[in-house]
């Protein structure tokens, strides 16, 4: 049998081939339908022989392999099996059925009962199972107790060397040990505590007979070589992000050297110190590091003798003659004021967030098409600007559109500074990206007095295909994007627009009224995806055009204030537009024409649509007072009645911080004391509403505790404390 649609009509003689095609070749039309179903049936067959193997095995086939181990599927797995994901791809039926029953958790099920009870498998538990790095701690050798005053028989050395690290007070000298006394490292004793570690009102810190599992839900993310920010006209205080703000710095964890090994600070995205960076410095600081620092284009690094940690709040501290000061708090830098950069300053480290969303330097899909030519910028390509680059496929396009479609690729971690005017004609397909391990920030800045100074994306005059435009990978900051004329499609993917234009050194938004996507007097439809925008502003032909379709999907979309509008017309008016809104979250008020379906998603201000009667919400937050199509299944319910309002809780609501969109562990309202965990499991398929869905982080720590209750050690009660 062949794979070829013609593969069974090659093998007939050729007399019958010559006289089926004299009739119209209905012979080798149905020997193509006859291939089609072979190749099927030799595919299964093939599928079937994988089947044996856990290693190649379908999602589907691995409760079976696992039940001949005795390994027993997590919660909710026959959910996903049996009434499917509302319509969702296979792809993300697949995600979840993996994040609920993972390949590696079926595969190692005997050895895992043969290391039951110990310490490092409950983190290799965590890893496996629920995909977050972890560090295991047994309470009862936290806690404080005091020597006998006397003790007699054979066993008295043994007890007191056993309790000698225990019965004593806190040494106020040491003071990395109480820099990490309420933390996971921490070393000094406690009293003990009566609360159960998996209590599932207020859990216990210190129980005789507890275990504690300490996970970490954001992952660290590596920024390469970028440039620093300058914050004053001496050009000797910077911070490492190009943004101006402060950034927590955390470690670049390392595989730890063996199975048997417990989590230590250098196996997980922990925040820095200021103790713990200035005692472990060499094992911080480095290109191949957790941070490291350049000055004035130098090859090399900036030497460790000359680095000092210290306290930068306030820029009150002042580095001495040759030194260099290094703030991982608050992620700033101070040089001697004698000695200030001349040419610039470098930074590699890394950040904290929740998932692959946003510019980073993180791997993306990116397909190009075979007919597009691709224009490389950055040091040492063939272009030095963005628009050098653009103006050369311009020129290669040909007055007649017939060239080929362009992608400008910047090549490095680099701040582009310059007016970007993209004008577009008919049949025009750009794509400006960032390449693979980059994230290029755009910098937009007041380059002139009498317009604005937004990214400006116009389509020209002329009959035929609109023109399309994508943006990937690109963190947009000074300015918005602006778009206007008769485009035919605006992609951002993998993008941020910094909310409120900038950030102040405390996250706050420098310019919190100013919409990030400025929609003018155009067709384009807007698809966003994976990316971090501010306000969306339309201005549309409400009486002769027909509205824009805006599609935001995996998103935040953020008007830095639950009072702001995140999409709008001026004035607060109805947006002439259609919003289409997947596993999105959105702080703000919407107000635009029409939601054609909102699904999955957070609306955190109130959700206004000028026509009722088209679209639907389903599975989502909606702030009270809103005016919405027919909801289904959405929060709050209207049988809550007199009950206070379970309103989602976030870790962080301003862009900038770690926990940014994150929804609060447990996500409680402490309205009523109680709260309410319908919020972070109100998606269709039992996950948390908003853009961190796909993450699957409610079921993924489900699994998690079970795999605890099954592997803890005997008479332990283990429970699980969420670092970040």
């Amino acid at each position: 049998m062949s794979r070829e649609p013609d593969g069974l009509a090659e093998l007939l003689p050729r007399r019958h081939r010559m006289r089926d095609a004299d009739e119209g070749e209905p012979l080798r039309a149905l020997l193509a339908v006859i291939a089609e179903q072979a190749d099927r049936v030799r595919d299964g067959v093939e599928q079937g022989y994988d089947d044996w193997f856990v290693e190649t095995a379908a999602p589907w086939v691995l409760p079976y392999i696992g039940d001949l181990v005795g390994h027993r599927p997590l919660p909710g797995y026959e959910r996903v099996l049996t009434a499917g994901l509302g319509g969702r791809d296979a792809a993300a039926r697949d995600r979840l059925a993996e994040a609920l029953s993972p390949r590696r958790d079926v595969a190692a099920t005997v050895a895992h009962r043969r290391r039951k009870g110990t310490l490092p498998l409950l983190e290799e538990l965590a890893a496996s199972v629920a995909g977050l790095p972890a560090r295991a701690v047994e309470f009862s050798r936290s806690l404080a107790a005091h020597q006998p005053v006397r003790l007699y028989g054979s066993g008295t050395a043994a007890v007191n060397a056993r309790r000698a690290g225990r019965g004593r007070l806190a040494d106020l000298r040491d003071g990395s040990a109480l820099d990490q006394a309420q933390g996971p490292f921490g070393t000094v004793a406690r009293s003990a505590d009566v609360r159960r570690a998996a209590s599932a009102r207020t859990r216990g810190s210190a129980s005789p007979g507890g275990v504690g599992l300490f996970v970490w839900r954001l992952k660290p993310y590596r920024v390469t070589r970028a440039p620093a920010y300058c914050v004053d006209r001496a050009r000797h205080l910077y911070t490492f992000s190009i943004l101006g703000n402060d950034s927590p710095l955390v470690t670049r964890p390392v595989p730890e050297p063996s199975a048997t090994h417990i989590a230590a600070l250098d196996h997980v995205p922990a925040y820095i110190g200021r103790r713990t960076l200035a005692d472990r410095l060499p094992d911080l600081y480095g290109p191949d590091r957790s941070l490291a620092v350049w000055r004035d284009g130098d090859g090399e690094p900036v030497p460790m003798a000359d680095l000092v940690v210290a306290d930068l709040s306030g820029w009150r501290y002042r580095p001495r003659r040759g030194q260099i000061a290094v703030d991982p708090v608050l992620g700033r830098i101070a040089f001697g004021a004698r000695r200030a950069p001349r040419k610039g300053v470098w930074v590699t480290y890394h950040y904290a967030f929740s998932a692959d969303m946003g510019g980073g330097e993180y791997p993306r899909d990116r397909v190009t098409p075979p007919s597009a030519r691709v224009y490389r910028v950055g040091s040492g390509e063939a272009y030095e600007r963005i628009m050098d680059a653009y103006t050369d496929w311009r020129r290669d396009r040909g007055a007649a559109g017939e060239g080929p479609d362009g992608v400008i690729e910047i090549a490095h971690s680099g701040a582009h500074q310059e007016q970007l005017d993209f004008d577009l004609e008919p049949g025009d397909r750009l794509e400006l990206r960032a390449a693979e391990g980059t994230r290029p920030v755009i910098r937009l800045l007041d380059w002139y007095s009498n317009r604005p100074d937004a990214l400006n994306v116009r389509a020209v005059g002329g009959e035929g295909e609109p023109p399309r435009l994508v943006l990937d990978g690109l963190l947009v900051t000074g300015r918005g994007i602006h778009v206007s004329g008769p485009v035919g499609s605006v992609t951002l993917r993998h993008c941020t627009l910094v909310p409120g234009w900038s950030l102040e050194p405390a996250c706050d938004p420098h310019a919190p009224g100013e919409p990030s996507l400025v929609l003018e007097c155009t067709t384009a439809c807007v698809a966003v995806e994976h990316s971090v925008l501010g306000t969306v502003e339309v201005i549309g032909d409400e009486v002769s055009r027909d509205p824009v379709e805006i599609h935001i999907s995996d998103s935040v979309l953020d008007a830095t204030g639950h009072d702001r509008t995140a999409l709008s017309a001026p004035d607060c008016r109805y947006a002439h537009a259609v919003l289409h809104a997947h596993r999105t979250t959105v702080i703000g008020e919407i107000r635009t024409h029409a939601v054609r379906i909102a699904e999955n998603s957070l609306f955190t201000g109130p959700l206004r649509v000028a026509r009722r009667g088209v679209g639907c919400v389903r599975y989502s937050w909606v702030a009270p007072g809103s005016r919405t199509p027919r909801r289904f299944r959405c929060l709050p319910e209207p049988a809550d009645g007199p009950r206070p309002v379970a309103r989602p809780l976030f870790t962080s609501e301003r862009y900038g911080t770690p926990g940014y969109a994150q929804l609060a562990h447990g996500c409680r309202e402490p309205a009523d004391g109680t709260g309410d965990r319908r919020v972070e499991r109100g998606a269709d398929d039992g996950a948390e509403q908003g853009a961190f869905h796909d993450l699957y982080l409610p079921q993924r720590l489900d699994g998690l505790r079970a795999r605890l209750a099954e592997y803890t050690p005997a008479g332990a009660d283990a429970g699980i404390f969420c670092v970040t």
